[in-house]
């Protein structure tokens, strides 16, 4: 009986059950060997439906009529053994029915049954003789042909992992180690002797023979061979370059336009290049097509990188480089960017000044007569004074100035009708034109004029707000031309270090001058301003007299100024250790007012703590105790006061903020309630305690802790621990057995500050006895101390004579009470 136990317990541990929430039947998992020997029926897995009272069982999905259900035990069974190859699963439903109440109660599982594979199977190659052509120049590890072989037993176990080799060569001697093959994939390919022998060598036919066998690396496993003929072939890998095409022909697509040759057992030709869609093609024969019509406009040239690659994608030697020159057609007019052009010249303009460069585009070949333009001067109007007053350079489109008699009286715009005609002016080049309006403007021969440029000095105080406006400046000009009254006005000296700003109104033709940064009495004492009033446009015929120019005086105005510190915040970095009376830090201020210096005095505001103190006339911060880093946490933010000496001295204020760096001034502790936490004893499995840490100290000097048991031998051997982050770790007994009991572990929990920390902890761990379920079962034991009966016996009569005695103590009060009362009346009378 107890062996028929143990079979079905070993049984069950091949079953995996799954037992879902949803309405569905639960599913039932189980995994059975192929080709099994024993006897038969077979029993394989216990059904996970219950077995109380008297069901009818009914299976289905059993068409093979193998399978059957001990309806006693409940065991499924197999009546033969399983062959994976032919049939890997089997799924089956199993109902269990009964009637309870008048009511039908059923009961249903879905069993999913796995054959699980067994290497019954050799594996065999795909051909008895594999044949394949090399070819020189081929690169090292290249493949050019595979081998390959199968295997029915499960691919997705060893017993289908196949691994090739090598186990003889013909001929032999030297040209053993020519070839290699890949022992997963079965790939062919060249070593690097033999990418470096093959050119050399005569020999044109190599004969290999060539094994499979199962079971992956391990040293035993079914083989099987075959033979490998490799052919070696010529080198052909070149192809013509460059290649000329002539753009615009029409029709004849696809068209060949080159070829290249490659010899391989495995081959596939790509194409790439700077060029878009399939407008190259190539095909298996290695045969370059072209599939429209070019344009040379939009592309002159291409550049085909051609490569021969195996089944794998790889190349097997350097691409070739196939250059395709398009030849250009004159099917382009040349065009002018504008249509029509505007140029504006003076009356003084000379003799041969550059009115305007014409440039024609003309998208043909540079190189040929079709982009080679020649310009012309169709017809000027008016003719006045004379015909010919402009000059076009008939190769480069420079457009002159002929004549210097150019009047506006005259004529105040001329037209021109310009051409421009490829193949060099040819009648039967393609041509088109352009206009070129020409305006004769007025010269500006009239300098401005400030209608006032002597001033008195302007006093400013050196606390003035920027903004402030100084002078506005007023000039006029005689010109008649809105262009030529343009003035534009400027600070010509004094303004270096931009203090002044100026704004102008062109339509009023004014200039304000204001304060655009702030004064300083002590940088400088005074200003003087230089300004110029100049046309926008060239001056012509006459110079700028000194009239176009004014000159302003500025002095500045002593203010008392308050002090100003280094910076506007200090930081400091100070450890927790530091000491007090340690200086942490010197603050630095000064007066602006370099010529009337009053002296300085430090202070400290904001200081809540009361742990600084500062030297009123250095600037030097010390520590008066301690800074705990747990207590003020990272940063301290005081505020440090400089003022003049004397009743009304200004003053000015800066933060200085102290970052308290840590020390590792604290032992790690264990946080955390476990009293309700216990051990099953025997141990069952994944039985473990979370437990965790937790260190007041910064992370630098806290986490991660380590997490380690006493060396005692008794602990070491009886309970593990296992670090499951950087704050908690895992608990665990060492042993199956321990005795049922409180048990004290001793942990030891470091930190990983410098110098570490550490913290040892007896954990009270309960170990008891566990009920099938998982829960602890404590034993009731007899309680030290528990009276017995005679002792229980004698505590009860001791309390009943001390309550008789009681009684008779307040009756004998009660009878002495009475008399006591009389005699008093009787006295009374």
């Amino acid at each position: 009986m107890v062996g028929s136990y143990h079979f079905y317990f070993f049984l069950l541990l091949f079953i995996l059950t799954e037992i879902t929430n949803s309405s569905s039947p639960p599913k039932q998992y189980i995994e059975v060997p192929e080709n099994y020997k024993g006897s038969f029926p077979w029993y394989i897995g216990k059904i996970i439906l219950a077995t109380d009272g008297q069901y009818n069982t009914e299976l289905a999905g059993n068409d093979e009529e193998i399978f059957g259900v001990d309806p006693e035990s409940g065991f499924l069974y197999a009546l033969k053994p399983f062959d994976r190859e032919r049939k890997a699963s089997y799924t089956l439903q199993v109902t269990r029915r009964k009637v309870v109440e008048e009511k039908i109660v059923s009961q249903m599982v879905t069993i999913h049954i796995i054959v699980k594979d067994e290497n019954d199977n050799m594996p065999v190659f795909t051909e008895s003789t594999f044949y394949g052509i090399v070819s020189k120049g081929t690169k090292q590890g290249v493949a050019f042909m595979h081998i390959k072989a199968t295997d029915l037993d499960d691919p997705s176990t060893p017993n289908a992992d196949l691994r090739y080799k090598m186990i003889s060569h013909y001929p032999a001697r030297s040209y053993e180690n020519m070839f290699n093959v890949d022992p997963k994939t079965g790939a062919i390919s060249l070593t690097e002797q033999g990418v470096s022998s093959l050119s050399k060598l005569e020999v044109r036919n190599f004969k290999l023979e060539v094994q499979v066998k199962d079971l992956g690396d391990e040293p035993i496993g079914y083989t099987s061979g075959a033979n490998l003929e490799i052919s070696v072939a010529e080198n052909t890998w070149i192809a013509e370059s460059p290649v000329f095409l002539q753009e615009n022909q029409k029709g004849g697509y696809p068209r060949t336009i080159s070829e290249v040759k490659w010899n391989s057992t495995e081959l596939h030709y790509s194409l790439e290049g700077d060029f878009s869609g399939e407008l190259f093609q190539i095909d298996e024969d290695g045969k370059i097509y072209i599939m429209r019509e070019l344009d040379r406009e939009a592309q002159a040239e291409y550049q085909i990188e051609v490569s021969a690659m195996n089944d794998e994608g790889i190349p097997y030697t350097d691409h070739l480089l196939i250059v395709i020159n398009v030849i250009d057609e004159n099917d382009n007019t040349p065009i002018f960017p504008q249509d029509t052009y505007h140029v504006e010249v003076t009356e003084r303009t000379t003799k041969g000044t550059l009115l305007v460069h014409l440039t024609a585009i003309d998208a043909d070949d540079k190189n040929t007569k079709n982009s080679q333009i020649r310009y012309k001067i169709m017809h000027q109007e008016p003719k006045l004074p004379k015909d010919f007053l402009f000059h076009l350079e008939e190769y480069t489109g420079h457009l002159t100035l002929q004549d210097a008699s150019l009047k506006a009286s005259i004529a105040k715009k001329y037209k021109l009708e310009i051409s421009a005609t490829d193949l060099g002016g040819d009648p039967k080049g393609l041509s088109s034109t352009c206009s070129v309006f020409i305006d004769v403007i007025d010269v500006n021969d009239s300098p401005p004029v400030f209608l006032k440029n002597k001033f008195a000095p302007f006093l400013i105080p050196e606390d003035a707000q920027t903004g402030m406006l100084i002078i506005t400046l007023t000039a006029t000009d005689e010109d008649e031309q809105i262009e030529n009254k343009i003035i534009d006005f400027y600070i010509q000296s004094g303004n270096e270090d931009g203090t002044f700003g100026i704004t102008t109104d062109q339509e009023l033709s004014t200039m304000t001058i204001f304060l655009e940064k702030d004064l300083d009495y002590e940088q400088t004492q005074e200003y003087n301003l230089i300004i110029t009033a100049r046309n926008r446009a060239e001056l012509l015929g006459t110079e700028y007299s000194p009239t176009s120019t004014a000159a302003i005086h500025i002095m500045v105005v002593n203010v008392n100024e308050a002090p100003v510190f280094t910076q506007k915040k200090y930081e400091v970095r100070v450890p927790e250790s530091a000491q007090t009376g340690s200086v942490i830090l010197t603050v630095e201020a000064s007066d602006p007012d370099i010529y009337h210096q009053a002296g300085l005095i430090y202070s400290i505001r904001n200081d809540s703590k009361k742990c600084l103190s500062i030297q009123e006339h250095s600037g030097k911060i010390q520590l008066l105790h301690s800074l705990d880093r747990e207590v003020f946490e990272d940063t301290y933010t005081v505020q440090v006061l400089v003022q003049e000496k004397g009743d009304r001295g200004l003053s000015a204020t800066a933060d200085v903020v102290i970052h308290i760096l840590d020390v590792n001034d604290n032992i790690p502790i264990l946080v955390g309630d476990y009293s309700e936490e216990y051990f099953c004893t025997p141990r069952r499995d994944n039985q473990r305690i979370i437990i965790r840490a937790f260190d007041l100290d910064s992370v630098e000097n806290s986490a991660p802790f380590t997490f380690t048991l006493s060396n005692e031998p008794t602990i070491k051997s009886r309970w593990r621990i296992t670090a499951l982050n950087g704050t908690h770790a895992y608990l665990s007994m060492g042993i199956s057995y321990l005795e049922p009991r409180v048990h004290y572990v001793l942990i030891i929990i470091t930190d990983s500050g410098t110098p570490p920390q550490s913290q040892h902890v007896h954990l009270p761990v309960t170990v008891c006895r566990c009920s099938t379920r998982g829960f602890c079962k404590i034993d009731v034991e007899k309680m030290e101390n528990m009276p017995t009966m005679s002792s229980a016996l004698g505590i009860l009569l001791g309390t009943l004579g001390a309550i008789v005695f009681f009684l008779v103590i307040i009756f004998v009060h009660m009878s002495l009470g009475s008399p006591s009362k009389k005699s008093r009346k009787s006295d009374a009378v």
